[in-house]
């Protein structure tokens, strides 16, 4: 059977069919939807979403050394979280195989930075496969899990938003069930990795190396394509489709099974190739490798590093090469025609109310990664620093204990509270900060596509369970001064926001409105604007709501767009704004 299955989707075809029974993962844009898939297949591969990749990875790990066979996703920046137990679990090795999904995101189209994965293989001494399309997605997880099971090691596969995200067709395969019989088994100098047996699981971890770099150099996954010699590419992942386009003629070495180094398979095409440009997106990890081993090369001269490659990238890389001047490709005709479209909280947005109220006072905002990140922009203008997951409380704190003269305010979102907000919480009591922390509870993980947490009371498995308090959380860590409120409240959030930057003590504000989009339907009736009442004073306008037009003398209001948030309304100081009964589109 063929069919057209995104890059996500097809790895977890890939688990499938490798026999993987655990998968375990944090939602983290380009990654989300390889678990979204694998639930799917629920009967016969247990689906979780954790509350961080560290626990995610943790709990894949066990599964592997027990003898099942399992996979953790997550995002570039998630394998920082992870990478305390991936440093050590190359050390214990695994039993069953074990893949460790990781989507890179070249450019930054939904992260706070660039990261190259490979740099974490070679770190942890632990092979790294890179698809080039769905086909090799799939196929590369069930050689991962071949490898891993063959020389008792995790394995990364690295995608890439492209491949995560592109479509392309994939032919399926009967499942490989996994026969072990599953249990730990009792060997503490295999597992317990205390510096008597670390150090033996050390040089185990050095010759493992050496005979992976053998494995690579024979898998299917790396291959020579011999055309003209004049040029060879040295190439891995989606970088290998841009330059087959780009240079049609040239010979390719396309490595899929890119550490250890294939050394050999290298050498071979250096004997058959004139000149070598190694083409690869991020860090020039290959380049600097053939160039230690002796061989002649060029790359990063010619081929950027930062941001991600295309074909247009490629045609002037190929220009430079040949001494060309480069002609690029033209912009359409239409693009100076185009409406600018910043990025803005969505119409009803429930963080709006928050970051409005907060605009009435001179404090600093430490925020952090989600939907609310959009605040910083103007009219909102809210947040003054981001770092990472939980960093939006733990920075408050760091800010406060530097002699911050304004009072500090953190915000983050309820799925990042439960994934590295709560130690940062406990962190504030206990070493007697005073900072005000905004929980911004929308009832989902939102800007990923509105997955499941510990605080909904569902799994990814569609089942009921407890959904945790984070307000109790909060009094159980210390804090005595907790509140919920409903954002949508004008009057409500403004005193209790003035109440908590008056106090001396720190305190856990719990901001809770269900993300309009993940309900569905619109928080309250369509408003609209008496325009003999406006006196176009420009308050519901710094609200940043896209449904309010302010490119004519006085506002409108969008009734296809208004969710019915009622904000405008209550800030309105003329009483120009009501609302009609219609609640729906």
């Amino acid at each position: 059977m063929k069919t057209l299955l995104s890059g996500n989707e097809a790895i977890a075809r890939g688990a499938y069919e490798a026999g993987v029974t655990v998968a375990a993962g944090y939602p983290g844009t380009p990654s989300t939807e390889i678990l979204e898939s694998a639930v799917q297949y629920k009967d016969v591969i247990y689906c979780e979403w954790s509350p961080n990749e560290k626990v995610a990875f943790e709990m894949a790990a066990a599964a592997a050394c027990a003898g099942a066979r399992s996979i953790v996703t997550m995002k570039h920046v998630g394998l920082n979280v992870a990478a305390d137990p991936l440093m050590t679990l190359s050390y214990i090795g695994v039993e069953g195989g074990m893949v460790i999904c990781v989507a890179d995101d070249p450019g930054m189209h939904s992260s706070q930075n660039e990261q190259d994965t490979r740099n974490y293989a070679r770190f942890a001494k632990i092979p790294v496969f890179e698809p080039a399309d769905s086909q090799e997605a799939k196929d590369f997880v069930k050689i991962g899990i071949a490898v891993s099971e063959t020389y008792k090691t995790p394995v990364i596969l690295r995608s890439t938003t492209r491949i995560s995200h592109s479509r392309s067709i994939v032919e399926f395969a009967d499942r490989q069930e996994n026969t072990r019989s599953i249990g730990l088994e009792k060997n503490p100098p295999r597992f317990v990795p205390i510096p008597i047996w670390g150090r033996v699981m050390r040089k185990k971890v050095e010759e493992r190396l050496g005979r992976l770099g053998e494995a690579a150099a024979a898998s299917p996954a790396n291959r020579i394509e011999w055309k003209d010699r004049a040029l060879g590419l040295v190439t891995s992942g989606i970088a290998y489709q841009y330059a087959r386009e780009v240079w049609p003629e040239a010979s390719i070495l396309k490595l899929g099974f890119t550490y250890p180094f294939p050394d050999r398979l290298i050498r071979e095409f250096e004997e058959g190739a004139k000149k070598i440009l190694v083409i690869e997106e991020l860090d020039d990890i290959l380049e600097q490798h053939i160039k230690a081993m002796g061989i002649e090369c060029v790359g990063r001269e010619y081929v950027p590093g930062i941001g991600e490659l295309s074909v247009p990238v490629l045609q002037k890389s190929r220009a430079r090469l040949e001494g060309r001047e480069e002609s690029g490709i033209p912009a359409p005709k239409y693009l100076d025609r185009l409406p600018a479209r910043p990025p803005v909280l969505c119409p009803g947005c429930p963080h709006r109310g928050i970051f409005s109220a907060l605009g009435k006072h001179d404090v600093v905002v430490t925020g952090d990664i989600g939907c609310y990140s959009l605040g910083t922009f103007k009219p909102l203008d809210r947040m003054d620093i981001i770092l990472c997951m939980g960093g939006g409380i733990s920075m408050a704190h760091g800010l406060d204990k530097a002699g911050e003269k304004k009072k500090v305010v953190g915000i983050v979102g309820d799925s990042t509270f439960f994934h590295s907000g709560i130690t940062g919480l406990l962190n504030i009591v206990y070493n007697k900060g005073c900072s005000t922390i905004i929980v911004v509870d929308n009832r989902t993980t939102a800007m990923t596509g509105h997955q499941e947490h510990p605080g909904t009371g569902m799994t990814l498995m569609g089942e009921e369970t407890t959904a945790v308090s984070i307000e109790e959380i909060g009094k159980a860590c210390g804090i005595e001064r907790v509140h919920t409120l409903d954002p949508y409240n004008v009057q409500e959030t403004q005193r209790i926001i003035k109440q908590e930057l008056d106090s001396d003590t720190p305190s856990l504000i719990v901001s809770r409105a269900v993300c309009p989009l993940r309900a569905r339907r619109k928080v309250g009736p369509i408003r609209r604007i008496d325009a003999e009442r406006c006196r176009a004073c420009g308050a519901c306008l710094k609200l940043g709501c896209p449904a309010i037009d302010g490119s004519q003398k006085k506002p409108t209001i969008n009734e296809y767009l208004c969710y019915g948030c009622g904000l405008c309304e209550q800030i309105c100081p003329f009483h120009a704004i009501t609302h009609t009964e219609e609640t729906a589109r």
